[in-house]
């Protein structure tokens, strides 16, 4: 049984990369986390059962602005990117941010974001993602397609990039995006087969238009069945097609989350650096409910 923190504690839900309630990826916020151990921030992302949840805690180092902890309804998560625009925009309106700034303290390393406000209002926050482009084999095409309920002629490449958390990729043509559908089983045998008995991964099925993006995201072994919009995938996206096409940075713009009838769009791009390829992602978000828990 877990232990009884002091509560209630407040929270905030908003709709990340988006400006229409109701669209983007919806995210809940617990702003002051203090009192609440893991297994209760846990069950809170569980009983929320978004993609996910973020709770801030005091950072360690008073430079930062705060400890992010980042929980899908069934694991914790070193970074996403939707977890740290929303929780940024909540700061930010609380005027936490110094300077347009905000730095975070996360497993996956420190992640900084920028605000931007115009005649004082807050109009978009963009995420620094905390790692270089890591880029890893992926694993066989035909078991990979059978994740997505497609065929292993319907993945063009595949690929296994990160940026602070590892996601499988799958070029597809367009039309293979509206029929693609997650087969649980299927992602279990994979990861047992790749990853071993605790093994988890995120699969991203995505059609390329020049500079124009479009994706899909499956992560039923996180309990996410399909992400609405998923930043982490899109920012190591923006970076591996940066190592792939060449040039020194690159902008792109993704759109996500039609087929669930929650449209998003997130502008993303990286560069070439001293330590290797980083990218970002930004976009806007939209207020939708305050509330408490009673923990």
């Amino acid at each position: 049984m877990m232990a009884r923190a002091p509560g209630p504690y407040a929270f905030v839900t908003v709709d990340v990369f988006t400006n229409q309630r109701f669209g983007g990826n919806p995210l809940a916020v617990f702003p002051e986390a203090t009192g609440l151990d893991s297994a209760q921030m846990q069950a809170l992302a569980a009983e929320f059962n978004l993609s996910e949840t973020t709770f801030v805690l005091p950072p360690q180092d008073a430079a930062n602005t705060a400890q992010v902890r980042i929980f899908t309804p069934k694991v914790e998560i070193g970074f996403a990117g939707h977890p740290n625009l929303g929780t940024a925009w909540v700061l930010a309106q609380q005027g936490k941010d110094k300077a347009g700034l905000l730095r975070f303290e996360e497993a996956g390393g420190l992640v900084t974001v920028s605000v931007e406000r115009q005649a004082g209002s807050l109009v978009s926050c963009q995420v620094e993602a905390p790692q270089a482009l890591k880029l890893s084999e992926a694993p066989d095409t035909a078991e990979l397609a059978a994740c997505g309920g497609l065929k292993a002629s319907d993945l063009l490449q595949t690929d296994v990039a990160s940026v602070g958390l590892d996601c499988v990729y799958a070029l597809v043509p367009e039309a293979a995006l509206a029929h693609a559908a997650p087969d649980l089983a299927a992602f279990r045998t994979l990861a047992r087969r790749w990853l071993g008995p605790q093994g988890r991964f995120h699969l991203c099925l995505y059609a390329r238009d020049g500079q124009r993006l479009h994706a899909r995201v499956f992560g039923p072994l996180n309990g996410v069945t399909e992400d609405p919009a998923c930043g982490s995938a899109t920012c190591s996206l923006a970076a591996m097609l940066l190592h792939q096409d060449g040039g020194e940075t690159n902008r792109l713009v993704m759109h996500m989350g039609a087929e669930m009838g929650r449209p998003s769009m997130l502008h993303c791009g990286a560069r070439r650096a001293p330590d290797g390829i980083r990218a970002w992602v930004g976009g806007s978000c939209v207020d939708v409910l305050r509330g408490e828990a009673l923990v």
